[in-house]
Order: structure tokens, then sequence, then C-alpha cells
């Protein structure tokens, strides 16, 4: 390990690589039964649910004190939602869902925004597809010899396509053996280049996009919910992703024979 970044060993990857699928497992199994009429708070314990059932625990629960299983976050909530006996979702609702599963010393994180049933606005669909499409052009950028800034790049220009605004206070980072790890993976181009990529290394790549301004603001009263401060709509998708001598492994994508 390294101030910049760090390289996973064999082994390693062997234990992240399960990690990963039981969250992408949890992910699907839990967005096929969120919907309209649910607490947050019971897609909570249900998420706390299918996690146990991995064999597993939530990676986020407790971590630097937060309270749930997920962050469950709704309409112009971007991340860190937590779940809520009197918040109860519509079936206009949007709602990102942000999971991580822990066993064995290794750590799999990943994010889906689903629809509830209601047909989206226009606007709302060009959020989701603009955020969506963002992910799949920031893994393609995740190419050995590539650098951190490479990822950046393909994420940013996709807002600027989509006409989106980038958060610029949460960014994607490295996972492995702990939740987050360096390096940090901005959804913006920064100054520098950041580390090269190398086989062995883990990102998460999130982007989170606003249909309107950039900035955001905390709960005064949670402590955790991260929302738009102009109150419109965010989308936030995520993989974990290894970067190997070839094209990027997307780790949270679950395989089917």
């Amino acid at each position: 390990m390294s101030a910049a970044c760090v390289i996973h060993t064999p082994e390693e990857i062997k234990k992240i690589r399960r990690a990963c699928a039981l969250t992408a497992q949890v992910r699907d199994a839990l967005a096929k039964e969120c919907r309209a009429g649910m607490s947050t708070r019971e897609v909570d314990m249900l998420a706390g649910v299918l996690i146990a059932e991995t064999g597993g625990r939530s990676a986020f629960r407790n971590y630097h004190g937060y309270p749930g299983e997920i962050c469950i976050s709704v309409n112009d909530e971007v991340v860190h939602g937590i779940g809520r006996d009197d918040r109860i979702l519509q079936e206009t609702d949007i709602v990102s869902l942000d999971l991580g599963v822990a066993i064995d010393g290794a750590v799999g994180d990943t994010a889906i925004t689903l629809t509830l049933g209601a047909e989206p606005s226009a606007d709302v669909k060009r959020l989701l597809e603009g955020t969506r499409r963002a992910l799949e052009r920031g893994i393609a950028a995740a190419v050995c010899g590539n650098y951190i800034r490479d990822i950046s790049r393909a994420v940013e220009e996709v807002a600027r396509e989509y006409r989106l605004g980038v958060v610029r206070d949460l960014v994607g980072h490295g996972v492995g053996t702990r939740l987050h790890e360096p390096p940090e993976v901005p959804n913006f181009v920064c100054p520098g280049k950041g580390p090269r990529l190398v086989p062995g290394m883990v990102l998460a790549v999130e982007p989170m996009f606003n249909l309107g301004t950039f900035r955001v603001t905390t709960d005064r009263v949670d402590g955790w919910t991260v929302r738009t401060c102009d109150h419109k709509w965010s989308a936030h998708f995520e993989h974990s992703i290894l970067i190997t001598e070839n094209k990027p492994e997307i780790l949270t994508w679950q395989k089917t024979t």
C-alpha cells in the first residue's frame, strides 16, 4: 500500500471478487423488492436481511457512526439517506440504493437509482440515462496505463452532453479490503493526472449527477443526508471494478451462466 493507491494481492482479489459478487446479489434482489408504499426504513431492514443471508455484514452500518444498513436517497437526496419510518416511497419517486457487503476481510460497493412505477418525466429520463452512461464511459476509460484523470474526464464529458450538474463534494474511491481506500476518483477533471492505473487496483466509480446545481448540503438534523441545494433531483450509479492487464473487470456486475 502507498499513499497514492492500493495494489491488491491475488489472494485479496479473490476475496474482493466474492464480496463484490455478494454485494451485486443483494443490490439486484433489493431492487426487485423495492416499491411504492414501502417506508425507507422497511427497505433498509430488508437490505439487512438480504445482507445477513450472504454470511457477510453491512459495510456501511457504524462506518463513522452511520446508523443504517444501506444508504437510501430519494429524489433530491444525493447520497447517505437514512431509512425512516415516516418516509413512504411514492410511484413518482426515484430512489438511490447504495450498499456494500463486507465478508472475510473484503468489501464490495455499488449503487443504483430506480424508478418506482410512474412514467418518469423527460428530465428524469435524461438524468438517469446520463448518469448510467457516465458510469459506463468512466469504466471504459479505466484501462491499464491510463490515469485517474482519464476516468474523471470521461464521466464529466457525459455530464456536459446531458446538461447535468456534477457533484463535486463527493467522489469515487479505491475499495477492496476497506470501504474507502486511496485514490479518490473524482467525477470531474482536477489538476494533475492522479495515479496511473495498474493491475490490482480496485476502484469504486460512482457518478453523482443532478438536474440542477452541482452544489449540495448536508442535513443539519441527521448529519448524514446530502441533498441538492436547489432541491432538483439527483441520480447515483456505482460499480466496483478491478484494473487488469486488459479491460477493467466489473466486480459488481452479476455474472450469468
